[in-house]
């Protein structure tokens, strides 16, 4: 590692945090009804869809009104992609997708995951991208903002009937915040270099008097809300190693903040809504903490390089494959841990060309329930979930009954809380051995051996927790990988998302109780260590087995001389 690298790293943290208190205080605001500055435009939406904006909703009618609006959306996306060959801005006459390929990624952008089984540029026309993919972009984002939204609901008052308006909290976030942001973010990628046209090709000229034709598009605004709103579905297959949608070193790092900004927002903005700033900042340390030890740790593995080369006498200061010489090894691996450490499947260089360690960190990133920051709204539920279980295991140790903010957390809670960690993890590790044990499963794999395994554990713990990032070496586009990660998409967006808002429902509905000499104090170091605790143990060590047998054995063994 270099100073120079680790500077790249703290530069990127001070940029971001320092962007996140402004901002998270710009939702609360956003929250609370107080950001009217499109009001005309915004009452015009309520009118048009008939909604009532003044009637609150109790937790089962939110949680209604979200599934219906992703089961049509999902529908929409569904239709459009069989049917792109008939509809317009389809200049290559792209043909619809197979039903399979339709489905998984229908699944993965009504979630917020953007898995990609699919080649962009040959695959999906550029109306199917703007007017599919780039909608659920925005509309995916804002319903996870809007659940996080209910949640701190829950804590702001005792005795509360109703978390709040899902459909206006929508609209809300989208006019905004996703959309204004989205609109400078993309002006700003267009100066930049990146493609903003509904053109799908150009003929260029090479520099040896050849002829090429390359893909181009709409791709800025794809690109902003791709990162803005933690998607991660590129544009062009490369994703933002590709220099359409990531031309120089200074869109990487704009991009990387892109990704994170809101999720270390939401924590302040929790901190507003409750009337206690230091709780937002206690939830927000935890997450950086996790997340700097993650980009510091992949560094440094990927600065190692390949022992291999090493013992051969080969000095290439560090592992270089699959990495972008435009952007070097620092903000390589920095990009890629940002976006699994917060729900974005994008990434600029390829995991699966990473040494063994410097790869198992994004996959456990993912595996502790992106919550480092996590995806927009995703991550903030995801931390409150075990903020619940730390305080209840802080209870258990003093024998109180335990509280956060003045709710107390009792088994209703806490099974659903264990019952949204537990429920995720079996999906994953149940859909990774089985297609490890199926022909279908294994003939997907590039690689052999442990590095085969973390294919197969990657992929099915990006689509479960949402992610959508892949490790670049597995064949996706099978059935039972399309069906299958799809299915897994879906359950892991609502069967995680549902139970979290039953908390919401059930804890607004609690007194709230005024803090005591015997309160266990939820905004110091002691709670803010105990939650990282809690995530790690709770949240990571169950797939200790599979990591060890994954990239930890590929670590060992690469010392011995065997590769994958």
């Amino acid at each position: 590692m270099t100073t120079q690298g680790l500077l790249y790293i703290a530069l990127l943290f001070a940029l971001v945090l320092g962007a996140a208190f402004p901002l998270g205080r710009y939702i609360a605001a956003i929250f609370e009804g107080r950001v009217t500055w499109l009001r005309p435009v915004e009452r015009g939406f309520y009118r048009l869809a008939g909604v009532d904006e003044a009637r609150s909703m109790q937790w089962q009618g939110y949680a209604i009104a979200l599934l219906l609006l992703s089961v049509i959306h999902f529908g929409l996306l569904y239709a459009m992609l069989r049917l792109q060959y008939y509809l317009p801005w389809n200049p290559l006459h792209i043909a619809g997708m197979s039903p399979r390929l339709a489905f998984n990624t229908a699944a993965s952008f009504a979630t917020n995951t953007n898995w990609q089984a699919y080649v962009p540029e040959g695959q999906i026309s550029n109306g199917a991208q703007v007017f599919g993919l780039v909608v659920h972009m925005f509309i995916s984002a804002a319903a996870g903002i809007a659940a996080a939204a209910a949640v701190m609901r829950a804590f702001t008052a005792g005795s509360l009937k109703t978390i709040g308006n899902f459909y206006v909290d929508l609209t809300r976030v989208t006019l905004y915040l996703l959309l204004p942001v989205s609109l400078v973010a993309a002006t700003l990628l267009v100066i930049a270099g990146v493609p903003q046209t509904f053109a799908q090709a150009v003929d260029v000229h090479t520099l040896n008097a050849g002829a090429q034709t390359l893909a181009i598009g709409p791709a800025a605004l794809q690109e902003a809300i791709k990162e803005l709103g933690t998607n991660g579905g590129g544009f062009f297959n490369a994703n933002s190693g590709h220099p359409f949608e990531n031309p120089n070193a200074w869109t990487n790092l704009f991009e990387t903040w892109l990704l994170l900004v809101i999720g270390f927002a939401l924590p302040i903005t929790f901190g507003h809504m409750v009337k206690d700033k230091a709780q937002g900042r206690a939830l927000m340390a935890a997450m950086a903490i996790i997340l700097a030890l993650g980009c510091v740790g992949s560094y440094a593995a990927e600065a190692a390089g390949n022992p291999q080369h090493i013992a051969a006498g080969i000095t290439a200061n560090g592992n270089w494959e699959g990495k972008e010489m435009r952007f070097g090894i620092p903000a390589s691996t920095t990009f890629n841990v940002a976006a699994t450490g917060t729900s974005t499947g994008a990434v600029d260089s390829f995991t699966d060309s990473y040494t063994p360690l410097g790869g198992a960190i994004p996959m456990f990133l993912m595996q502790l329930g992106e919550v480092t920051p996590g995806g927009v709204g995703s991550g903030f539920y995801t931390i409150i979930v075990f903020a619940l279980l730390a305080v209840f295991v802080a209870g258990l140790m003093v024998g109180r009954t335990p509280e956060y903010l003045g709710k107390k957390v009792q088994a209703k809670e806490i099974k659903l809380a264990m019952l949204g960690v537990l429920i995720l993890t079996l999906f994953i590790l149940s859909g990774s051995a089985f297609s490890l044990v199926t022909a279908s499963g294994v003939s997907s794999l590039e690689n052999a051996g442990p590095h085969g395994l973390s294919e197969m554990l990657y992929a099915w713990s990006s689509a479960t927790e949402n992610n959508g990032s892949a490790f670049a070496g597995l064949t996706a586009d099978t059935p039972l990988l399309d069906y299958g990660l799809g299915a897994a998409m879906l359950f892991g967006r609502f069967a995680f998302m549902i139970p979290i808002l039953a908390i919401a429902g059930s804890l607004a509905a609690k007194p709230k109780l005024p803090a005591s000499a015997g309160t266990f104090p939820t905004t110091g170091p002691l709670f803010i260590f105990l939650l990282i605790g809690v995530i790690i143990i709770l949240g990571g060590l169950q797939f200790m087995p599979a990591d060890t047998l994954g990239p930890i054995a590929e670590h060992f063994l690469l010392y011995t001389g065997k590769t994958f």
